[in-house]
């Protein structure tokens, strides 16, 4: 391809160039005298003219006159045949007769009026029958991508019917297909008689144009939302593990953390989601309300494992009351919206209700998120860390204060005792009464607070907000479950894990490191144990499936000076890329999934 400023000159001259220095090479070998015969022929010249009056006429931006030229040709063909009996008449008519001609004046035209949609083949002449009035025909270009629809039989009449449209897909950009219209035929084929297994592969086998013969529905379209959503997800999806959804080709996988865009949220059973950086068409995932009784009700056997019906009779099996109200259609194929069993139906539907009312950050299923970019003066982001104790929290902080003591700061705490002596008020803490403290904790003033030795010790949102105030980041060292109650809008904080190497490391690495003992033991320190290092891989372990989802950067603090620096980086990053922060604004609720 050639650079467009580039003109046929510089390139006449570099061709020239070309043969000039591959003239010591050149033999009489077939190879050589066919680039020469190539370097130097007409026809590469003619397309370099050609291209240098397309870079001439693409400079100004031409616009065509009018976008019947195929038209008016062959009205002036027919004219000069008509009226004019001239050699140079039969001549121009011969031209404007030739179908290469003909051609380069049809593209023309269907450029001038941008029609690049593919032509459809003309349709049946045997489509019309006594439903005339309420059949409709379809076709649909079908490339390699599925259509993007899923289909049901209604449990009243037994039609074949739309169940779903994939947005984003074909059915959903040819705006000819909707929800509720039952199908009558597919190229030709009767799908009265046909079950849903033998339809899919009818529709995945169809290739080019597929015809569709449907009865419209009676279902409104659906408005538009303008808005987008966004979620992390907070659990791993698999829809070929999933017995419940409705078509598997249709439905999208996702790991734990996965950034969702969420395109539909209409159906109370599934919704339609993409990856957010993605375009595709949109697949199904279980709805939050789905998961959420999933996880409540499930019985694992019979979710993942549904017992089969051995026949009828006494012995046939009775639909298990769970599996009916988690997968929210019946095991044939029929959409069941929740529907319980009678069987203990009113204990269950009590034992939701109650559920229903505190489930809010006991299930995980998503988490709203929306995307944010720091701008110049906007507050620097909080930083959350964490981790098992002895992990290096405490060393890592130190470092992160002492690289760049004007961009990063921590707070000063508050306590209920008495300060020592060459203590400073709002040096090392604040000094409050205890009453003071306690009523502050019923104010929900403190992120975070405990008692040691008879006093309380916290960390205050006030304390937070005067460090952001100052246009610097705020470290803390906090326990997990405070990262939830912070994990805000508000905030919008880079959540940091810190975790040990494998074992065999921590035997090198710290078998000389010194803690803080606990309060029942003699002395203020004690050297880690075996024991201590087996808790600390496992706490790990255990924080990062619970809050895994919403860590940003992951730290293994094998040696102090390298996961520095792979902080300092990872930090230095988070000020310049774009992130996704919880769209939840109120830190006092806590973590809503």
């Amino acid at each position: 391809m050639l650079h467009p400023n580039i003109g046929r000159g510089s390139v006449c001259r570099l061709l020239a160039s070309l043969l000039y220095g591959l003239e010591s090479h050149m033999d009489e070998s077939e190879d050589s005298n066919f680039l020469q015969d190539t370097l130097m022929g007409n026809t590469l010249h003619l397309l370099i003219r050609v291209y240098e009056r397309l870079l001439r006429f693409g400079a100004h931006r031409p616009k065509p006159i009018q976008d019947s030229a195929e038209c008016l040709a062959g009205e002036l063909a027919v004219e000069l045949k008509e009226s004019y009996a001239s050699p140079e008449a039969a001549e121009l008519c011969y031209l404007l007769s030739n179908p290469h001609l003909k051609s380069l004046l049809s593209v023309h035209d269907s450029v001038a009026r941008k029609d690049y949609d593919p032509e459809l083949p003309p349709l049946p002449d045997n489509i019309c029958d006594e439903e005339e009035d309420s059949v409709k025909i379809v076709q649909l270009v079908k490339k390699e991508e599925p259509l993007g629809a899923t289909i049901r039989r209604d449990e009243f009449t037994g039609a074949i019917v739309v169940a779903r449209i994939m947005k984003g897909g074909a059915a959903d950009r040819s705006g000819l297909i909707h929800e509720g219209d039952e199908l009558r035929e597919v190229n030709g084929i009767p799908m009265e008689d046909k079950d849903l297994e033998d339809i899919i592969p009818i529709l995945a086998q169809a290739d080019g144009a597929v015809t569709f013969k449907v009865i419209p529905g009676t279902k409104e379209e659906p408005t538009v939302s303008s808005t987008k959503t966004f979620v992390r997800a907070l659990f791993d999806y698999d829809p070929e593990d999933d017995p419940a959804i409705p078509c598997k080709q249709a439905g999208l996988a996702f790991k734990r953390g996965n950034v969702l865009q969420i395109v539909c949220e209409e159906d109370e059973v599934w919704w339609q989601a993409r990856h957010h950086d993605t375009d595709s068409q949109a697949g199904l995932i279980p709805s939050r309300e789905l998961q959420e009784r999933r996880v409540t009700l499930q019985k694992p056997e019979a979710l993942f494992h549904p017992p089969k019906s051995l026949g009828h009779g006494p012995e046939e099996r009775r639909e298990d009351v769970d599996y009916g109200a988690i997968t929210g259609i019946h095991i044939a194929g029929l959409r069941k919206s929740f529907r319980l069993s009678r069987r203990n139906s009113d204990s269950r539907q009590s034992r939701w209700r109650r559920f229903k009312r505190h489930r809010h950050g006991l299930i995980p299923t998503y988490l709203e998120v929306v995307p944010y970019q720091r701008g110049p003066g906007d507050p620097h982001r909080m930083v959350l860390m964490f981790g098992p104790s002895g992990v290096g929290l405490s060393e890592l902080k130190r470092k992160l204060l002492l690289s760049d003591p004007e961009l990063y700061s921590v707070t000063v705490p508050h306590t209920s005792r008495e300060p020592r002596k060459q203590e400073k008020e709002g040096v090392e803490y604040h000094f409050v009464s205890r009453h003071t403290f306690e009523k502050d904790i019923l104010n929900h003033k403190f992120i975070e607070y405990g008692e040691h030795g008879g006093n309380y010790y916290g960390t205050s949102l006030e304390s937070v907000q005067r460090v952001l105030a100052e246009g610097k980041v705020c470290l803390l060292d906090v326990e997990p479950q405070t990262v939830e109650k912070l994990y805000t809008r508000e905030f919008k904080p880079c959540v940091v894990l810190v975790k040990p190497p494998p074992i065999e490391r921590l035997r090198l690495s710290r078998r000389k490191t010194k803690v803080i003992s606990s309060r029942d033991e003699r002395t203020q320190t004690k050297t880690l144990t075996e024991e201590d290092f087996e808790d600390m891989i496992a706490s790990a372990h255990t924080m990062e499936n619970q809050y895994g989802h919403l860590v940003e950067v992951v730290i293994v603090n094998d040696d102090l000076g390298l996961a520095f620096t792979e902080l300092r980086d990872a930090l230095a990053r988070m000020e310049k890329e774009s992130q996704w922060i919880p769209r939840r604004g109120d830190w006092t609720k806590g973590v809503k999934t």
